[in-house]
């Protein structure tokens, strides 16, 4: 039976995510990310893990984008884990100009004055073997994001005292973290969720490079797969979004050079022409109809003035069969893009035919008796069986409505 995840917000706290949807889609916080620190009822005691402030980072100018520290939640790793770590990045949108960046800069996506001070560790973060089986006892660390360009922008902008550090923060975080012992690790994984994932893949190689040859490291990219994709106006609303991040933030500097020597800069920030020539084994975890790329890409509100698409932006089960062949067109989008990265003996991939984004952190997704599968085998298991060469996993659901094993996000 397939089982739909439903929101229920409180009727105030629902006016503020819509306004901030309908606002600042394309920019903050999707519906999804708004809501992405809500415990299933499996987890419902999850380990709850404090934030510390990186205090090393001021001096680097390695600040949010409101001039305060960044900062990070470590869980100790223990045991046969004591020397393993996972870097978990923070998702959470972009900002692409100054009006969407100020506003940010007032929320923990662009401040750690707002950052919860204790965050649940669940999913691929649990400490708890039944939960997260391969990685439980490792050293488990969450970096929070609040630079806006996916940890890769360096510049400022004084007249709105707006600060474009996320490279400096990537840099500085690492740094804090080898000082604390993970330059002793002798297996790593960099992983990080939608803008957090995308961020996993920019930063894998330079990942890699921190350690010596001898040390297991790889990259896992969940809902990051952010396509070049033309919305349903004939538009390009996430290109037009990533050109603003882009030239706003000064990323352009901090993209791969393999890249930016033959592409445009705006280019080189989409997944799709970068994935093929990271040397760094990587997993790409990925919904075949991701929820954020159909409601802020796709078919966001300015690509839909007359609504047409509304409805089945926020539950799949009303799309219309042109609408459905529509999104099948986007899941082909998403196989070809990934052709060449799936012939590499080294890549992993699991692409569900899910409604969904971000399946790692989230307990019913990752780990539990009903939990999305393809061949009987869940995430966690595809991710274990790649990282610990147990066996090959390049798995593609047939597309929808086939798998029964989903957890659609649904949004009233």
């Amino acid at each position: 039976m397939k089982l739909l995840w439903v929101w229920v917000v409180l009727p105030f706290a629902f006016a503020q995510l819509v306004t901030a949807f309908f606002d600042f889609n394309e920019t903050e916080l999707s519906l999804i990310e708004s809501l992405e620190y809500g415990v299933s009822k499996i987890n419902y005691n999850p380990l709850m893990v404090g934030l510390t402030l990186i205090h090393t980072a001021g001096a680097k100018g390695a600040v949010c984008l409101d001039g305060t520290l960044p900062g990070y939640h470590w869980h100790r790793g223990y045991g046969s884990g004591a020397n393993s770590w996972i870097i978990q990045l923070e998702g959470g949108g972009w900002c692409n100009n100054i009006r969407t960046c100020v506003y940010r800069k007032k929320t923990r996506r662009g401040s750690s004055t707002y950052m919860e001070k204790q965050i649940p560790f669940t999913g691929i973060l649990s400490e708890k073997a039944e939960e997260n089986p391969d990685f439980f006892n490792w050293n488990r660390v969450k970096l929070r994001y609040c630079d806006g360009a996916s940890f890769t922008g360096d510049s400022e902008n004084k007249g709105a005292q707006l600060q474009f550090r996320g490279q400096r923060i990537w840099l500085a975080a690492m740094e804090d973290l080898m000082s604390k012992g993970m330059r002793f690790a002798n297996q790593a994984l960099l992983s990080g969720c939608s803008a957090g994932g995308l961020a996993a893949i920019l930063h894998c190689d330079r990942f890699r490079d921190l350690f010596p040859r001898t040390t297991r490291v790889k990259c896992l990219s969940d809902a990051g797969l952010f396509l070049d994709a033309v919305d349903v106006s004939g538009g390009h609303t996430i290109r037009s979004l990533y050109s603003g991040v882009v030239g706003l933030q000064g990323v352009q500097h901090n993209l791969p050079r393999i890249c930016t020597n033959h592409l445009d800069p705006t280019s080189c920030f989409f997944p799709q022409n970068v994935i093929n020539h990271i040397r760094t084994p990587l997993f790409i975890l990925n919904a075949a109809y991701d929820s954020w790329q159909i409601q802020s890409s796709i078919a966001p509100p300015s690509a839909d003035p007359h609504g047409y698409w509304h409805d089945c932006r926020l539950n799949h089960a009303k799309c219309s069969a042109s609408q459905l062949r529509y999104l099948q067109g986007f899941r082909t989008q998403m196989l070809n893009a990934i052709k060449g990265f799936s012939m590499s003996r080294e890549n992993g991939l699991f692409i569900n035919s899910c409604f969904a984004h971000c399946q790692s952190e989230r307990q019913d997704t990752w780990f539990a008796d009903n939990s999305p599968e393809i061949r009987n085998k869940p995430i966690a298991i595809a991710v274990g069986d790649w990282y610990f060469d147990r066996t090959a996993v390049k798995v593609v659901d047939c597309p929808y409505p086939c798998d029964k094993t989903c957890h659609n996000l649904v949004f009233r």
